[in-house]
């Protein structure tokens, strides 16, 4: 099995056809493995590899720059600011051994709008370079956009109203990660890995990834793991644990990894992946989707808010 690639364009076009087969190609890559490759996205290539670029400049300057940025009020941590090298354990969410992570990464909550208005970055931190202040800001927004409309297209496979979310994503939670994977010049612990294997939190995770040795991989349904090719132009989404409770685990939040770059390509293998995690709003009550139960499967979770059900896997994910 191949990871699908999929022109969502189709779901707005006015040949009813077009839009079918579309919402039947999303409906059954997301029943089956969790994952797909999407083209037809919105966001244009030139601000991406704007942040791209101004991201790895961030990364590159030394620790101590970066460590102005790390967030000082423990409730947000992991939501907001800098992550030093090896400072989460992404793996713990599901009962892996805890190794710390080589990733180092600066996070931005709700940094998207529907309005699209920008970004609270500046007044966040107002020191932080203007160029990738701007394009963490622009990204966010498009990102924004893109999330609403593939809430939309997952409610028509779903056979439900297009508009179903729309209010439950009023606001949509969202948060702009951008993720550096340093150059490796030790050999990591035995088990250690970039990103150890988990699953993602809440709603759509939309990620822009390079094509750097060392990087993302999904466990396939026979077991195997395998590698989420860089395609230029595209973006990997997949489903968050929210979405499988939501749907009665008809939609899979699949289990993932990022792996260490091969010993011969260490010294060329630094990577940057631009993640963007949407959901639907704090309050929002997650409870089965008409649909999703019958008597022979009746709703496998109790209620719980977005918002409960996020803090939870954050403070799993960078400890109390």
């Amino acid at each position: 099995m191949d990871i699908p690639l999929i022109d969502i364009s189709g779901f707005q076009d006015s040949d009813a056809n077009g839009k079918a087969t579309t919402v039947a190609r999303w409906r059954d890559a997301l029943d089956t493995l969790g994952f797909v490759t999407i083209r037809g996205h919105g966001i244009p290539e030139t601000l991406t590899a704007n942040l791209h670029r101004q991201a790895c400049a961030f990364f590159e300057q030394p620790l101590a720059v970066k460590l102005q940025y790390a967030e000082t009020d423990p409730a947000r941590r992991g939501t907001m600011g800098y992550i030093p090298p090896m400072g989460e354990s992404v793996g713990r969410t599901s009962g892996g051994s805890g190794a710390p992570d080589l990733v180092e990464s600066l996070s931005f909550s709700d940094a998207g709008s529907e309005a699209g208005t920008g970004t609270t970055v500046p007044s966040r931190w107002p020191d932080l370079p203007d160029k990738l202040a701007l394009s963490i800001g622009a990204y966010a927004d498009a990102g924004y956009a893109l999330g609403k409309r593939l809430m939309r297209l997952s409610a028509a496979a779903l056979d439900l109203a297009d508009d179903h979310f729309d209010a439950l994503y009023s606001p949509m939670q969202n948060k702009l990660r951008l993720a550096y994977y340093p150059e490796q010049d030790v050999t990591p612990e035995p088990g250690q890995l970039r990103n150890a294997p988990h699953t993602d939190f809440a709603g759509f995770t939309i990620l822009l990834q390079d094509s750097a040795p060392g990087g993302l991989q999904v466990l396939m349904p026979d077991g195997r793991w395998s590698d989420v090719p860089s395609v230029p132009g595209t973006l990997v989404i997949n489903t968050g644990d929210l979405l499988q409770r939501w749907t009665n685990d008809r939609w899979v939040s699949n289990m993932h990894r990022v792996v260490n770059p091969p010993a011969e390509r260490r010294g060329s293998s630094r990577r940057l992946s631009i993640v963007f995690f949407t959901g639907p709003r704090d309050d929002a009550e997650i409870v089965c989707l008409p649909g999703c139960a019958s008597p022979a499967t009746p709703p496998h979770y109790p209620p719980i808010t977005a918002g409960e059900h996020i803090r939870a896997k954050v403070q799993q994910t960078y400890g109390a």
